[in-house]
């Protein structure tokens, strides 16, 4: 089978495109290498969305599972831990090489958000010794921090949101180690409201305890300060595994992060970006501009693999846009043809 358009992450930006592809009845596949949601499960399933159009407020996980649900209602095939190792240009097609099979494509759109990521740690005495035993890097559901003392760390908007959600069943305290939030204002207003305990300018110096986290030591301003605690939750960002991106030959800025045109395009024809792992000038990470961004990329993979009469053709504005489009020499050829005929042969 010669799919439509391959989708390779299943976060939101993901599974929106998956949703915009087959509203215009394209054939669609979406592979991620882990579970679907992307950050929303994996990192914040219990932090509050609040900035997302429709609802004052929603839980991550369940924001996650209303897309998948949707994306499967609409017809979306989705592979959940199957990691795409290949892209590769064909006469006719790309070829994507996963660690379970071999699929064919018409094009491809990447929403791999910020890939394998991992919770950036803290790196003090008793971190690592003690994750697993009241050391975490996401907030346990609700149910299972009832009557627990909880100290987080972190001073974003995520963070924030957590404190607020742990701080509806018991006793929490935030610490940051600078003099200010860096959250939205709304949020701000919301801790100020709450029963949190904020410390500020102030770093962790250890998390002590033997089979269980018994308390955590403070270095504020010089001053140490000893919290008792049951559970330590720590915020503060993700380490990113974008490597992938390189190995599909895709134009990478400094950063990191995919380069792309006003319309989602890479340097590959056929191949589309969108989200947290696309940059381009006045980028915003947002699980809206993700979403808006998938939107785009979906339209124009549609005219790439469709050439419906109204659009121009996309390989003559790619190749006038990217001089120099065509993958390394000795590329492997696909001989089976999709029906397509824009890629051409390479030798």
């Amino acid at each position: 089978m010669c799919y439509d358009v391959v989708i390779i992450g299943a976060g939101p930006g993901g599974l929106t495109a998956g949703i915009y592809a087959r509203t215009k009845m394209m054939e669609t596949i979406i592979f991620d290498s882990g579970r679907v949601g992307g950050q929303l499960t994996s990192l914040y399933p219990e932090k509050g969305v609040h900035n997302y159009p429709g609802f004052e407020t929603i839980q991550a996980r369940k924001l996650s599972d209303k897309l998948y649900a949707q994306a499967e209602s609409i017809g979306c095939e989705i592979h959940e831990n199957e990691k795409v190792e290949e892209i590769i240009n064909g006469d006719d097609v790309l070829e994507i090489k996963t660690t379970k099979g071999e699929y064919k494509a018409k094009s491809v759109i990447v929403a791999i958000g910020m890939g394998s990521f991992k919770p950036k740690k803290m790196g003090v005495p008793g971190e690592d010794e003690l994750e697993g035993k009241g050391v975490s890097y996401i907030l346990p559901a609700k149910e299972d921090i009832v009557g627990k003392r909880i100290t987080m760390f972190g001073g974003g908007n995520s963070a924030i949101d957590m404190a607020l959600v742990a701080d509806s069943v018991t006793d929490t305290t935030l610490v940051h180690r600078r003099p200010e939030f860096r959250a939205d204002e709304i949020q701000l207003k919301e801790l100020a409201k709450s029963n949190v305990h904020a410390i500020m300018s102030a770093n962790l110096v250890s998390i002590n305890g033997t089979d269980h986290v018994e308390s955590v030591t403070l270095n504020q301003e010089g001053k140490e300060i000893v919290v008792p605690t049951d559970l330590v939750v720590i915020n503060i960002g993700i380490s990113a595994d974008l490597e992938d991106l390189k190995k599909w030959g895709l134009e990478i800025t400094q950063e990191g992060l995919v380069k792309v045109d006003f319309d989602m395009s890479t340097n590959r024809p056929g191949i589309f970006a969108c989200g947290d792992a696309v940059s381009y000038p006045g980028k915003f990470k947002q699980i809206t501009t993700a979403m808006g961004e998938a939107t785009t990329a979906v339209l124009m993979a549609y005219k790439f693999s469709k050439k419906p009469y109204w659009a121009r053709s996309l390989r003559s504005i790619n190749i006038r846009r990217h001089p120099a489009l065509r993958p390394p020499v000795g590329r492997h050829i696909l001989k089976e043809a999709c029906g397509m005929g824009v890629h051409g042969r390479y030798v």
